[in-house]
């Protein structure tokens, strides 16, 4: 499923690439990345209070920028962002020619990455973390049928439901640029057994939505929301 990327990439416009790494294995590059971002970059990589989370996002940011080089052919430093009002980057101005949409997200020392042409795209990477108290938190966040749904599995599995909702949920509300707030708004239908699906009541064109629940790392819950169907995914390792 995983695969190295190709040398000369395309991204064709059915198409979603999804891209994964273990933020350790940059540890060795961190001088290199850190060269590529921008000055606003590194005074966020400088707020961080402990030396481990700098270099985490120092990695992200800086395969993020490695990454989006190859599809639009340019120095990786070169590459400018603007921010929409929840802070979800997108490619500046300057790159609107090309049509090409991202977005990330990592999770202690993983990183998930989706691109897509055209085509609004979330992605949201989750650790199962045992400690969660995942029934009080659907119950207070989730939509009734989710919380039914998890209250009323074996102990064992609450943790990987209420992950999968979640991922599900912050894909789709990152794809949209909206907050957590909405949380409730997103209904997700889902089993141990059967793949989530999108229940939006009440929001024009929500069944023109893909979404798509991923294992990119083990005890890891991934997903990925893109506005389109009949699209297809490729998967690839950046450190491959």
């Amino acid at each position: 499923m995983w695969l190295k990327a190709p040398t000369n990439i395309e991204l064709l416009f059915n198409e979603v690439h999804v891209w994964r790494e273990n933020l350790d294995n940059a540890i060795p590059f961190l001088d290199d990345l850190t060269r590529i971002l921008s000055e606003d970059e590194l005074v966020r990589a400088k707020r961080f209070h402990f030396e481990q989370h700098r270099q985490r996002f120092i990695a992200a940011r800086g395969i993020l920028r490695n990454i989006l080089g190859r599809y639009l052919n340019i120095e990786a430093s070169k590459i400018k962002f603007g921010y929409e009002a929840r802070g979800k980057p997108f490619l500046d101005q300057n790159f609107h020619e090309n049509n090409l949409k991202f977005n990330v997200s990592h999770s202690q020392d993983f990183a998930l990455y989706a691109v897509s042409l055209n085509n609004s795209i979330g992605v949201d990477l989750e650790c199962i973390n045992s400690t969660t108290d995942v029934v009080s938190l659907a119950q207070r966040f989730f939509a009734p049928s989710e919380f039914a749904v998890i209250e009323s599995a074996p102990q064992e599995q609450q943790q990987q439901l209420f992950f999968r909702y979640w991922t599900c949920k912050e894909a789709y509300l990152k794809a949209t640029g909206t907050g957590l707030k909405d949380l409730q708004k997103v209904e997700i239908s889902l089993t141990l057994e059967q793949p989530a699906e999108l229940m939006i009541p009440n929001i024009p064109n929500s069944g023109e939505w893909s979404l798509l629940e991923i294992k990119p790392f083990s005890n890891c819950a991934g997903a990925i929301a893109v506005a389109g169907t009949n699209l297809q995914f490729k998967y690839w390792d950046y450190f491959a």
